[in-house]
């Protein structure tokens, strides 16, 4: 039995309800390729999550308790991707909870992240900060380093954010870890940071790239997590959610016609 274009067609819309409920629970198998990318203009993101956005921003020249975060939030990128963050708990009872300052100089806090940036940190000990008599070393000031943990409502091609951890004159290696929805590992890279608090964005750019949009999850951590571990902006390369659906809506269409191809 052959079919014209014209009942091909009618076929296809009546039981495209049907196609597109089964694809969207179905997952595609895709075998995908991750890389490391250590500069945020090779990312290339079309989506951005900047901390500012969340609301509350610590002072330090009048600090409030009611800047803190809690270890779990949300947030929204400004393309409207949901995002879970996750920074894991001290067990020093000294650490501050987590919080988000704007790196400025003195008297504001001063990062090697670019003035004005809105940084991510996962707390501090305060205790540090007590005057030390001349000539004492530099003990180092503790805090909290993650790891940090972003999960996307939606899954991703890719996303990275410049990092830094809070000491200085100490090379500490950074770590990036991917996974896909199903909690599969994706891949794990690194680079070496010397934190500093010049001020000249040298925090260096760690992040992540896949040649599908399967990223789920990004994990950062570093080699030193006795020290406050802190992230900028963090660049996605997001799914517009209008793409997203058209490219499961083409995978039925196509299924569709192949059976109809193959019956006839």
């Amino acid at each position: 039995m052959a079919f014209t274009t014209n009942q091909l067609f009618k076929l296809f819309v009546k039981y495209l309800p049907a196609i597109t409920a089964i694809i969207t629970v179905l997952p595609l198998p895709v075998k995908a390729a991750t890389f490391l990318v250590n500069e945020r203009a090779i990312l290339g993101g079309n989506d951005e999550v900047d901390w500012g956005s969340l609301g509350k921003v610590f002072n330090p020249s009048a600090p409030s308790f009611s800047a803190f975060l809690p270890n779990s939030f949300s947030a929204t990128s400004q393309g409207g991707l949901g995002l879970d963050i996750n920074i894991a708990p001290t067990n020093n009872p000294q650490i501050t909870p987590p919080f988000v300052f704007q790196t400025l100089p003195s008297p504001g806090i001063r990062s090697n992240f670019a003035q004005g940036d809105f940084v991510l940190f996962g707390g501090i000990d305060p205790t540090g900060f007590i005057p030390l008599p001349a000539g004492t070393p530099d003990p180092g000031t503790k805090g909290n380093g993650g790891p940090f943990t972003i999960s996307f409502a939606q899954p991703v091609f890719g996303a990275g954010t410049q990092i830094a951890v809070d000491t200085s004159n100490l090379l500490v290696e950074d770590f990036i870890t991917a996974f896909d929805n199903a909690n599969n590992w994706l891949g794990t890279f690194s680079v070496a940071n010397i934190s500093s608090l010049a001020l000249d964005n040298s925090a260096v750019f760690l992040g992540i790239r896949s040649d599908t949009p399967n990223i789920s999850r990004l994990v950062f951590s570093s080699s030193a997590p006795q020290y406050g571990l802190a992230i900028n902006q963090v660049s996605i390369i997001a799914v517009p959610e209008s793409t997203y659906t058209l490219a499961i809506l083409a995978f039925g269409v196509s299924g569709a016609v192949l059976k109809l191809r193959q019956r006839t």
